[in-house]
Formats: structure tokens, sequence, C-alpha cells
């Protein structure tokens, strides 16, 4: 790498994804500084990342939370910036060479088209903006010769498998799944699911509303979504298999029938270091994989039946148009529902079909339809899960 270090903006540095890249870069602070922090509601936590790193900018897309953020930070030579619009203002700033796109849901849509359109290296740990409007996105990105580096641990290996591999046609994506914390439950035991056992995933550490989308399946299906359009790929060429372990992180296989594997242990900092530091790969002192420890390692293929969300997943991407962006804000609703306790685990699918149903279909949509779409989908959600 240069000598100068990487300016980075991330977007949505208090959840999850944010806070392990926070880590990766304070592990080197000799290649990377932060330019730029977002977050939508933790203010508190925004405040002392702020006071820590001494980024030029912070965003608080909560207006409420500006005034508390702005005195917090009033000593200290930071512009603060609150709103949405801001979010996409943020990262046009000249010195920032790579954004980190760890914001939740579609709220990561604009800022990840706003960065694309500023030429900004993408890290890209938001995998509904892909979901959404994949199309668009990728014709964005070569029209503005942005890269765009995946951050999801099974988008990275295959980035990873596909290193070195030049113009070698992929014959298949081999996707690896946990399978979650009910992978052997039967649909009876599925029906009676509280958030409570949803929220403990076996294998990773990862905020709300991917657990409980890793624990439906849909957080594979979005990852099938963003894998056909990250790769260049058909969904006929992307297979999804059950790997409970979480050791293999995803597969390549190729027309000479090789198959290409990435190993590691479950941690997210890896991808996200990766990401941060391509092409180069820099030291790092995480846990070392010893396959002593791990003597078995199983597969088994996914059990849509059960897993109704994965099937819709595919049943989206086929159709195509305005319906992975109608699946996933019916989701996003869908999920928040049940952490409130105002749906069942399996009634999300049922109304996550509705909406996909109800909602009109558009075949080639542009932004204002992907945004009026989001809209009305959100809105014919609601009204099943309230």
């Amino acid at each position: 790498m240069s000598n100068e270090k990487r300016q980075i903006a991330i977007l949505g540095s208090t959840g999850s994804i944010g806070t392990q890249a926070l880590d990766v870069i304070r592990e080197h602070a000799d290649l990377f500084e932060v330019y730029a922090l977002t977050a939508n509601n933790n203010v508190e936590l925004l405040i002392r990342q702020a006071q820590e790193f001494l980024p030029e900018m912070v965003v608080i897309a909560n207006e409420s939370k500006y005034e508390p953020l702005k005195a917090a930070l009033a000593h200290l030579p930071i512009k603060v910036w609150a709103g949405e619009e801001a979010l996409s203002q943020v990262v046009q700033a000249e010195p920032i060479q790579m954004v980190l796109t760890a914001m939740v849901g579609y709220s990561g849509l604009k800022p990840t088209i706003s960065a694309i359109r500023a030429g900004k290296t993408i890290a890209l740990a938001n995998k509904e903006t892909l979901v959404v409007a994949g199309e668009l996105i990728t014709q964005l990105a070569i029209e503005n010769r942005t890269p765009i580096l995946p951050v999801d641990s099974e988008h990275s290996a295959i980035f990873q498998c596909l290193a070195g591999e030049s113009d070698n046609p992929i014959e298949k994506i081999i996707l690896t799944a946990s399978g979650g914390p009910f992978r052997t439950f039967s649909k009876e035991q599925l029906a009676a699911v509280t958030k409570e056992a949803a929220l403990k995933h076996p294998n990773w550490s990862m905020g709300a509303k991917i657990t409980i989308d890793s624990a439906s399946m849909m957080n594979k299906g979005f990852e099938m979504i963003e894998a056909k359009w990250l790769f260049d790929v058909t969904t006929e060429q992307i297979q999804i298999v059950v790997h409970p372990q979480s050791i293999i992180h995803s597969m390549v296989q190729f027309s000479d029938s090789s198959i290409k594997a990435q190993m590691g242990l479950p941690d997210m900092r890896l991808p996200i270091q990766y990401a941060l530091a391509y092409p180069n790969r820099i030291f790092s002192n995480f846990e070392r994989l010893k396959f002593n420890k791990f003597p078995i390692l199983s597969f088994e293929e996914p059990d849509t039946c059960k897993f109704r969300n994965l099937e819709l997943a595919y049943e989206a991407v086929r159709k195509g148009g305005n319906m992975p962006c109608i699946l996933n804000a019916a989701n996003e609703i869908a999920v928040a529902a049940f952490l409130k306790d105002k749906t069942s685990f399996l009634n999300m699918s049922d109304g996550i079909e509705k909406t996909m149903q109800q909602v009109p279909f558009i075949a080639s949509p542009d932004l204002n339809d992907y945004i009026q779409t989001d809209a009305e989908a959100r809105a014919k959600a609601k009204e099943f899960f309230n």
C-alpha cells in the first residue's frame, strides 16, 4: 500500500459491521484514517467514536439527535451534519477514497448511489442495496468505473476465490449457509419460535435485523440475489448449501470441475479488513483455524418448505424488475413486527408473499420507481402486520 493513509467514510459506524471496521482501523492506524462517520440513532456511541477517531465530519440521520451531537463535539474541529440528505452529501467529499456502506436495509441505497457517482470505491456491507436495485447499481458502477468490493463473508469468500482467475468462466457459485439456530426444527417448533431464541445465532455476532434474517433464511436469499449482480451470473449458477460449522464461507466451481473454497473461523473482521486493504493482505491477530477442532465439515440441502423466505427470494429474482425491492421492503416490515412481538416467526413469510402479490409489478424500474415501490410495499406490509 502507498505511504498515504487510506481515507475512509463509514456509513453506519455504530452498527455491528461499523464497530468491527473501527476495530480494524484502530489496529492499523498507520494504514487507514476515518474521514467521516454516520449513524442513524445511536448518538451516544457516535459521540464516543468521533472523540476517539476525530473524523472531519459526522452525520446523524435522525435530526432530533443533532443538538446533543453538536454540543458534545463543539470543542473539536469536526463538522456535524444531520438528516438523510446529509448522508448522500458527506460521501462526495473529495479526500474520501473508500466508502464502507454498513447501514441496515433500504436506507443504504441513496448514499451508495451518491458515493458511486462521486467515484468512490465501495466496500459493500449493505446487501439490500443490490437486492433492491441490483441492475441500476451495477450499471452506475460500470459507468463511473467504481469498484464494488464485497464485505459480506460469503461474497468476500467468492471474491477471494476469483482472485487470479482472470477471465476463467465461473461454472457455479456455492453459497454456504449456517442454517441458523432452527435448522433442525420441525414446522410445529418453528411456529412457536420467540424473538429471544431467534436472536441467538450459533456462529456469528451480528445486528438484530440480520440475525433474524439469518434465522428465517431470508439473509441467504438476499445473498443469492447480491451474488447474481456482483459476479454477473444467473440464479441457476448459484447453489445454496447448508454448512452448520461456518468454516467454509463459500466456494466457486470452474469449468474444469475444480472447486476453490475460502475458509476461516467466523469473524467478520477478516472480510472487512480484506476489503479495506484490497488488493493487499495485511497482518491480523485474529484467531487462527485449527483443523483438529473441526474434524467434520458437513453439508446439506436447505429446506425451502420450512424456510419459505428462501423460495420467495428465488421467486423475486426470477421475476426481476421491482420484485426484489418489494421483497426487501416487506421483509423489513416483517422483521420489525416480529421484533415487537406483533407477528409470529412463520407468519413473516405469509406477509411478505401477500405484499409481493399486491404491489404493482414494474419490469424496468428507474430510481423513482424503486423509491415509490419501496413506499407502497411498506404500506401494504404494515396493513398485514398491524
